[in-house]
Order: structure tokens, then sequence, then C-alpha cells
């Protein structure tokens, strides 16, 4: 009985890890559209659930550096994608990044795990590896000890990644439309191959079908062969921006290099550093044998400049599926709720509000869930700014992740300096902060209605302290509750009720347009 065939004519049962991410959050769906069955391996599958593909992917709990679940999360497939790395959880990321890549590797191959698939780092022609920066130096070992590994690995290298959400287009993005003079680093002028990130998707599901004797990397990039200060020029040309003047210095090490890309960009310093870090070497293709198994059609691989048409058009209608900052920021809290029915978290702080509003319930959830990014946080806007700024200089994401979406949230969305923990569309909105706290904190909004049938907005922000500093952190910020939580309840009920009257309004004139037009045809 030929079982590959019958496998293959079947589809195959693939496991993809970082479907969180900005790659996994997208291949997803890639593979289900190619008839295959998927299974995501997730530390917070809740958090997948209001994607588009949920219904159809299975979705596990576990986490790459835990065996067992690892173990259980490979029973029965074909082929297991890693998508994941410890990058930004600590000095110590390299080490997570090998073991847990071994893991992975071993429990692929007591699995019966045909294949592994790997999207690494492109990394430069004839510098050592241990020359290169922490990050691509920690991709290089992941893909080697895959390839070491007793199943076959497709290890893809890819530089920078242009698409809609990606960190190295908002990088690009902000950096060019905010500084029409820029004084640069020297890496500018460095060359690298970027490649759109539908042409790394392409290749991700291409290889999925790699025969069983391809076991080796493959260079994956564009047609177009580009520096830094070349993309920044294409991008103002194809933006309809002024040019762009660049000067570069060669005082700006990486170091500094990252807090200058974060204090412009919204890419926080903890990311944009081994972005700018692995541009210190030239990282252009020395190959394009994926070709040769993933053919090419025509206009494929996309030019730099289509990408970035795309890439914009997709942020300008807000259709952006997944974001850099879709992934979870390593060291997040993943503790349970204070409303889970398991939680003994000792001491939590409270800060509870309720008001009526003069709206439906309908009116006050669309102000809630437009909250944060640029329709901000109906209060204090510069203590909300200052707040964001302070993260930033301690390393955190700080508030200008803006949202994925001007209108619609779901569950696993970052927002400003928040992920989206939970969310029931007409009640509930629960936001866990992730910027630096010396504890957990979360943010509860509520649309609800009491025994009258009149509409009250709830408001709760909670604080878990971790020890003596977080107990100090709460009593030195609640002087300011009263302004931040309490502005922020009145101006959201305003904003609902001036939306409901705005409505009124409209239909009024509507309904007064209609009735004269309705005369003047008489």
């Amino acid at each position: 009985m030929d079982t590959d065939g019958q496998r293959n004519a079947q589809g195959l049962h693939c496991l993809v890890t970082g479907a969180s991410g900005y790659i996994g959050g997208r291949l997803v769906p890639e593979l289900l559209e190619a008839g295959h069955r998927v299974r995501c391996l997730a530390r917070s599958p809740g958090k997948l659930r209001d994607h588009p593909w949920a219904g159809d992917a299975e979705a596990v709990r576990g986490d790459v550096t835990d065996a067992e679940s690892v173990a259980a999360a490979m029973r029965g497939v074909d082929v297991a994608y890693y998508l994941v790395h410890a990058l930004g959880s600590g000095s110590g990321f390299e080490d997570t990044d090998r073991r847990a890549a071994r893991i992975f590797a071993e429990q692929a191959h007591a699995a019966g795990v045909r294949r592994i698939v790997y999207l690494g780092g492109l990394t430069p022609k004839g510098v050592p590896e241990h020359a290169l920066s922490p990050h691509l130096r920690s991709r290089a070992e992941v893909g080697r000890i895959f390839l070491d590994a007793p199943v076959p690995a497709a290890v893809l290298r890819a530089a920078v990644v242009i698409g809609s959400g990606s960190a190295s287009f908002e990088m690009l993005r902000y950096l060019t439309e905010r500084l029409p003079v820029m004084v640069t680093p020297r890496w500018v002028h460095t060359r690298t191959q970027p490649i759109g990130v539908r042409d790394v998707l392409r290749y991700l599901v291409g290889s999925a079908t790699l025969p069983a004797e391809v076991d080796r990397t493959f260079d994956i990039g564009g047609p177009d062969v580009l520096t830094y200060r070349e993309m920044m020029r294409r991008y103002a040309v194809v933006a309809g921006l002024r040019r762009r003047l660049i000067v570069p210095v060669p005082v700006l090490t990486p170091r500094l290099s990252s807090h200058w890309v974060g204090l412009v960009t919204p890419v926080p310093a903890a990311l944009a550093r081994p972005l700018t870090e692995s541009l210190r070497h030239e990282v252009v293709c020395l190959e394009h044998d994926i070709a040769r198994y993933v053919p090419d059609t025509p206009g494929r691989p996309m030019p730099f400049d289509e990408a970035l048409v795309l890439a914009l058009r997709k942020v300008r209608e807000a259709q952006v599926a997944t974001r850099w900052s879709s992934a979870d920021v390593p060291g997040a809290p993943s503790d349970p709720l204070p409303t889970d029915p398991d939680w003994a978290g000792g001491s939590l702080y409270q800060d509870e509000r309720q008001l009526p509003v003069a709206a439906s319930r309908e009116a006050l959830w669309k102000v809630i869930e437009g909250i944060g990014g640029d329709n901000g946080w109906y209060s204090f806007p510069l203590a909300w700014a200052v707040r964001g700024w302070l993260d930033r200089l301690v390393g955190g994401v700080g508030l200008r992740r803006g949202r994925r979406d001007a209108e619609r949230l779901r569950a696993g969305d970052s927002l400003d300096f928040w992920r989206v923990e939970e969310i029931e569309p007409g009640r509930l909105l629960r936001l866990r902060a992730e910027m630096r706290l010396p504890g957990l904190a979360w943010l509860e909004m509520y649309a609800e209605t009491d025994a009258e049938g009149r509409t009250r907005y709830r408001q709760r922000a909670l604080f878990h302290p971790r020890g003596l500093p977080g107990h100090a952190y709460w009593w030195s910020v609640s002087p300011f509750h009263a302004v931040v939580f309490g502005g922020m309840a009145r101006n959201i009920t305003q904003a609902a009720t001036k939306g409901m009257s705005a409505r009124g309004s409209a239909q009024r004139a509507g309904r007064i347009r209609h009735r004269r037009a309705r005369g003047a045809r008489r």
C-alpha cells in the first residue's frame, strides 16, 4: 500500500508552532487552503480562537521547552513547522533556543514526523559564526540542530521580510515617514535582499511536500538587492513622500541604533536591536535552489516596490492579518486571572467605577472596543504618553504598538502596552498589561444593563503586587487614579452618549431629506 501517496492525496497533517506570531498566524490559513490539516501548538490556545481560521485548525496547549507537551502535539503529524524563538527573553535566550530546538528535533523523530521546516535568518558569506550578532548566531545554530537531527529538515533563511505589520516593514515605514532628514548609522549602506511575506509563505507551504531526500538550507529572497538607504528612498517614492535626506554617521553602535529606532518607531529597542545588529553584515542570497522544488511564476518572487505597494494598501485598508506585536512579549505573565476559580494570588488591589450611560449597550460597546491606538485612552493623554515613554526607557514595549484593526479586537491582539486577554463581544473587554511592572495588572471594561434596563458602564483596574516594590508602586500611583481611571470612565460614557446623539441626528436628518424628496416628487 502506498502510504506516502495516500497521505499526499489527502493532504498532510501539519504542526505549526508560533501560530500567534506574525508568520505563523499567516501560514495556518495558507496550509489549510493547500488542503492540509493543521494543529497549532500554543502556550495560550485561547488567543487563537478569534482568528478567521480558528474553526478549521486544532489548537493544543504546550511549550517548545516542555518535551511532554511537544511529544503530545507531534502525534500523527507529518510536517512540523518551527517558527518560534526566545529572542528578547533575556541574556540566556541562546540557551533557551538551543534547548527548545533539541527537544523539538528529538520529539519529531520519536513521533515519526516526516519533515521539519524552519524559518531562520540569512547569514553573511565568509563571516565566522562567533562574529555574528547573537540573534543571527542563534538562528544559525537552531538550523544546524535540525539539519543534524534524523528527521529531514528544510531550513529557509530570509533577510528582511516586507509585509503589512512585519517588524522590518514597520521600522522602514516609520523611519521614512517621520524623518524627512535622517542622521543614520553606517548600516544604511549595507546590502540586503528583502523578500515579500507572500513569497515567504509560498516557500513555507511548498516545503511541506519536498522529497524525503532533501535535507538542507535554502536561501530565500526577492529579486532586488538593496541597501537600507535605497529601501528608505524607494519607500518614500511608493508612499508619495518628498525625497528623504539621509546622512550616515559612524558613531551609532547597534545599541545606540536600537534606541534611536525605538525612539522614532513603534518597534521597541529590545526588538529593534537584533534587527539593526543583523544589518551590520551584507546578507544576500548565495543560491535560489528552492525554485527547483517550489517553482517561481511570472512576477514571483515579488519585486521590492510591489511588496511595498501591497503592504501599504493593507495598512491603509485596515486589513492587516497579523503584526509583529501579535506574538507574546517574552516574559509576559501567564498566571491565572484574578477571576479564575483557582486564583490564590494573595493581595489584589482594585479600582472599580460604575456610571450610567444615556446610550444603548451597542453604542457603549463600540467605544469600548475602539479604545487605544489612534483613538487614545479617554483620559489625561499626557499621563498615558509619559507612562509609555517610561516603559520604553526601561526596555518595555511602550504605548505605540497601536492596534491591528481600528474598530475590531480579537483575543490575543496587542493594544498599545496591553494584550487582549478576553473579549466577549457586546459585554466585556479584559486587557492584561505588558508594560514593565512590579506585579500583574489588568484593566476590565464592561457594557451592562441594570435591573431597570438602563445601560451601565463598569470598569475595574486590578493589580497583584510582586513583593514590597509592587505594594509601593500601587500606593505611589493611587493618588492619580481619580484623574486617570475616573476620567476614563466619564469620557467613555460621554463618548458613547455623543455617538448615540450623533447617530440620532443623522437619522433625523435622513428622514427629513426623505420627506422633502417625497414632497418634491408630488
